[in-house]
């Protein structure tokens, strides 16, 4: 039996607990196998760790609906109940796989043995270049770990970020303004965030910038300083444009690019960033490189074959 304890600041404890604390003691109903005790400003949470986990992050979303409205009601608990709550208990040997507790029960785990290898390589260095083909689940597994980071409080914010390269479009062609032109191309991060967020703490994040979704071009000039950033399709970059990325790093920061060799949309005469980085990066300490393969493909069992037809048709 593990025990946590929260410190609540700058909270009203009736606003926040409800009268006669009914809305931690909805929480607690929740959870019959752990043991919630509010006590003057802390909550006291003592059970297993998957079920702390999945206690802490209901109350990180009703703090965080707080400070926003300034109280929660009884339906704001069931609502984050609802989204958090149902998740299965993990339990043996696979428990170490597991990246995060997502929404409406989603386990998000490493799949394959290069994602457990991204993800014990975000652990121990600043800076990760993620590098295999489509489906190896590349960018959902660095979303899953930034999202960690975020929930344990190790960084105070997400940057996610990609070039914004047609692949055989022009971008100028479509309707809207720059976001709505842009944000097709950043759908696969909107997805995986729908998958480990709810729907209305990632609305309060994006809102409020904690998590921040922009083209590669708006992070010219900025110092990115205690976050999480992730750098997707990086092969679309010049050798310009990841050198710019790279600098951007602030002191408590942390970084993962993502990137597939084999899908380059750049005109011919320019070179990518991400192939460039490897042979001027290689051996610098504190950078890690890991590959993915055809082998950790996770995505319709066809999709490997189709991988190794074309790099058998391209040799």
């Amino acid at each position: 039996m593990l025990e946590k304890i929260i410190t609540l600041e700058d909270v009203s404890m009736v606003d926040f607990l409800g009268i006669h604390n009914s809305n931690i003691k909805e929480v607690a109903a929740a959870f019959p196998e752990s043991k919630i005790i509010s006590r003057g400003n802390e909550i006291r949470i003592q059970g297993t760790a998957p079920e702390i986990i999945r206690i802490t992050d209901v109350i990180d979303s009703l703090l965080a609906h707080y400070q926003k409205y300034g109280k929660i009601t009884n339906d704001n608990v069931k609502g984050y109940l609802n989204g958090i709550v149902k998740m299965p208990v993990a339990t043996g040997e696979d428990d170490d796989d597991v990246i995060l507790y997502g929404n409406k029960g989603l386990v998000v785990k490493a799949k394959t043995p290069n994602q457990k290898l991204l993800v014990e390589q975000a652990a121990k260095f600043d800076l990760v270049f993620a590098i295999g083909p489509a489906g190896t689940g590349k960018t959902y597994t660095a979303v899953a770990i930034a999202v960690k980071a975020l929930k344990n409080k190790e960084v105070r914010k997400i940057i996610i970020t990609r070039p914004a390269v047609e692949a055989g479009e022009n971008l100028g062609f479509l309707p809207g303004d720059l976001k709505e032109k842009i944000d097709p191309y950043l759908r696969p991060i909107y997805d995986a965030l729908d998958d480990m967020i709810a729907p209305e703490k990632l609305k309060l994040y994006l809102e409020s910038r904690v998590i921040e979704i922009a083209p590669l071009a708006y992070m010219r000039g900025r110092t990115l300083n205690n976050a999480f950033i992730l750098l997707d399709e990086a092969q679309n970059t010049t050798p310009m444009q990841m050198k710019m990325f790279l600098t951007r790093m602030g002191p408590s920061s942390k970084a993962i690019i993502t990137g597939d060799k084999s899908q380059i949309d750049l005109p011919k005469n320019l070179k990518s960033g991400l192939i460039d980085s490897i042979t001027v990066l290689k051996g610098i300490k504190g950078i890690s490189f890991v590959e993915l393969d055809g082998s950790d493909v996770v995505r319709h069992r066809l999709v490997k074959d189709i991988l190794a037809a074309y790099e058998k048709s391209e040799k």
